[in-house]
């Protein structure tokens, strides 16, 4: 089929006959029904129709809000968005930028990030984010597979990867740096960047324009990894456009939103938020600075006010922990009343959530005159949906937020979903699922024993395939276009959907007997709230072991866990009588008999609730270190990745099957 037969762009539809594809030059066919709902069948728009429809109707709104040199916020319209885009784009095109060629981007969340990402969508490459705590070797095989011929840097520290892996990348044509003085001459600048782009026509963009056509990959998301290279998942104009408008639906975004960016853009669940939804809502996004995971986030939270706000479970945990220190330090009054106050929230959501009537006048003094001053000082005033997404969220972290009335609302989706399938909502959720599916998609669950099976998925968002892969995207994708998860799960008679733990993390033990660790995992730190992580380990083992982290402050600026204990962690094991201030101390003679005791006592509570006895835990190790991104065992949304903990500390590990 001759391309140049399609030149209607950038919102055309290429005729085609498969739903799956792993070819950087194919087109899919687009899953969209006769009939069905308004979503369903609504008309397909490609991502610079998208951007083109909302500077159009909405030129004045603030796109974005970043903080300059000088520490002065600067508002950008969508109309001087969309101008940004365009002349980057140019610049792409005149520096060599190919049809379906890459355009890598790894660095923190900011303008030239997106601009980049965009610019990349309309010159008719493909988005490529890289994750910034790649190694060169990792930055390598994304720069392959995409076949980069651009790739986007944030400093000196991200350039010096390319650096080392350069002479390796023979369709690399150009680098750019957008924060810095380039050591290289051969790196250009933004401001260099943009001036290419300013000086050019233009006749290359809009030749380029015309001949995108929704149904092709214009983004790869890479997967974690956690076995073998990541893969490169590929997304189309419609995969991302119907997810955002889906998403749009659900929470009922408009126009006067703010949207905090901070989660890392190269991860497809900020890309679809803070890219893909506030452009659909017109909404406003505010950069965080790049310490924000570090512990700066609730400052730029206190400043930009979010009305809807998404964070990983290790996020809500980390604010949980820093009010529970704040709590910790009050007087008996003062903690009489907050508990009161979070008692009468409790109880008000809970009914809620049920359908109950639950007005009361104590719900309304303590949410007026102690619980708003609380969502105040974490900056959470405006903010009317609360999301927890990438990761399973432990029920004692749900119910401490509702006691604060911030309902945390479950998302539940995957790279190759464009980000949500699932997602709750306030007026229709409740504590264990993660909500109902998105419009115009659908769930269902395969290969059920006991009421549970893997849940899969259908739609629009669901993606093309796995680039250059196609036993890989036949392994994840049936022959009837439905995206087998590999998560455990159920969907009750209301359409609520539980996710009931993963396949691939099942622990087998010895015996036979199928263990999910998350569930586990959540109970023990129940028990004990002042550790760091616990890990359930016991694949092929007789019995489960835990290996757990006692939380350490971290380097502001290497963001690894320092020796240093948190403060929290410091009063408990002074508390139960072996004062220490660093992980050395804690481990040097070997752990203090009072911890050790405290730590079985919480794993005996834990055990107690066990489902059967394969799933009690018999042994544990402290480790020397809690996990962080930059030391490997978290991933870039602090998901744990198992395998890397396992392979560090292997020698730990069989000491307790020996």
């Amino acid at each position: 089929m001759e391309e140049l037969q399609f030149l209607n762009g950038p919102c055309q539809i290429v005729p085609a006959t498969q739903e799956i594809i792993t070819d950087r030059d194919g087109f899919v066919k687009l899953r969209i029904p006769k009939t069905g709902t308004a979503l369903e069948t609504i008309e397909p728009l490609s991502v610079p129709g998208l951007i083109m429809k909302t500077a159009e109707n909405y030129p004045d709104n603030i796109a974005y809000i970043y903080k300059n040199s000088e520490n002065k916020a600067v508002k950008v319209t969508y109309s001087e968005y969309l101008k940004k885009i365009r002349v980057c784009a140019k610049a792409f095109l005149r520096l060599g930028l190919e049809p379906r060629n890459g355009v890598g981007i790894i660095g923190f969340n900011s303008p030239e990030w997106i601009i980049s990402n965009m610019a990349a969508i309309f010159a008719g490459g493909m988005s490529t984010g890289i994750y910034t705590t790649n190694s060169p070797e990792a930055c390598l095989h994304c720069a392959k597979l995409s076949n980069a011929n651009i790739i986007v840097v944030e400093d000196e520290k991200q350039y010096d990867k390319i650096d080392q892996i350069r002479d390796q990348l023979p369709q690399l044509k150009a680098v750019v740096q957008y924060s810095g003085v380039p050591k290289n001459a051969d790196v250009l600048t933004w401001d260099k960047l943009m001036e290419i782009g300013t000086q050019e026509d233009d006749t290359l963009l809009e030749n380029s324009l015309k001949r995108i056509a929704i149904n092709q990959c214009c983004t790869l998301i890479f997967t974690s990894g956690t076995v073998g290279n990541p893969k490169a998942v590929m997304l189309s104009h419609d995969n991302l456009v119907f997810d955002s408008r889906a998403i749009f639906e659900k929470i009922d975004a408009g126009p006067n939103e703010m949207i905090v960016s901070y989660l890392p853009l190269s991860h497809v669940a900020a890309q679809i938020i803070d890219m893909y939804v506030a452009t659909t809502a017109a909404a406003t996004i505010f950069f965080a600075d790049k310490d924000a995971l570090k512990g700066s986030l609730v400052k730029t939270l206190q400043e930009a006010r979010p009305t809807k706000f998404i964070g990983v479970p290790r996020v809500w945990e980390k604010i949980q922990e820093k009010m529970l220190s704040i709590g910790a330090q009050s007087g008996f009054l003062k903690k009489s009343i907050a508990n009161w106050a979070k008692a009468q929230a409790l109880e008000h959501n809970l009914k809620k959530m049920k359908g109950e009537h639950s007005s009361s006048w104590g719900y309304s003094i303590a949410s007026n005159l102690i619980l708003s001053k609380v969502k105040q000082a974490l900056g959470l005033d405006r903010c009317n949906i609360f999301v927890s997404a990438a990761a399973p969220i432990s029920m004692d972290v749900k119910k401490y937020f509702l006691s604060l009335d911030i309902p945390i609302m479950d998302a539940f989706g995957m790279s190759e979903s464009s980000g949500a399938h699932c997602l709750a909502i306030p007026s229709c959720f409740n504590l264990t699922s993660v909500g109902q599916t998105i419009l115009g998609c659908k769930t269902k669950v395969v290969n059920a024993e006991d009421g549970q099976g893997e849940i899969c998925m259908y739609g629009r968002h669901v993606f093309m395939g796995y680039l250059n892969e196609p036993e890989k995207t036949n392994e994840t994708m049936d022959s009837d276009g439905w995206l087998h998860s590999g998560d455990l799960g159920k969907i009750d008679e209301n359409n609520f959907v539980y996710i009931t733990g993963r396949l691939k993390e099942l622990l087998i033990t010895a015996g036979g007997e199928n263990v999910p660790p998350v569930p586990i995992e959540h109970i023990v730190q129940k028990e004990l709230q002042n550790i760091g992580y616990a890990m359930v380990i016991g694949d092929k083992k007789k019995f489960l072991s835990l290996l757990i982290t006692l939380s350490c402050e971290v380097d502001p600026v290497a963001g690894a866990p320092t020796e240093i204990l948190t403060p929290n962690v410091q009063e408990w094991l002074k508390n139960i009588g072996c004062p220490a201030k660093t992980i050395k101390q804690v481990l040097e003679a070997g752990p203090d008999s009072k911890l050790l005791n405290a730590i079985q006592e919480g794993i005996d509570r834990a055990n107690e609730k066990a489902t059967s006895n394969a799933q009690k835990i018999q042994k544990f190790r402290i480790l020397p270190s809690d996990f962080s991104i930059p030391t490997g065992e978290l991933g870039p949304t602090m998901k744990l990745k198992r395998r890397i903990v396992i392979e560090k500390y292997q020698d730990l590990i069989d000491s307790m099957y020996s």
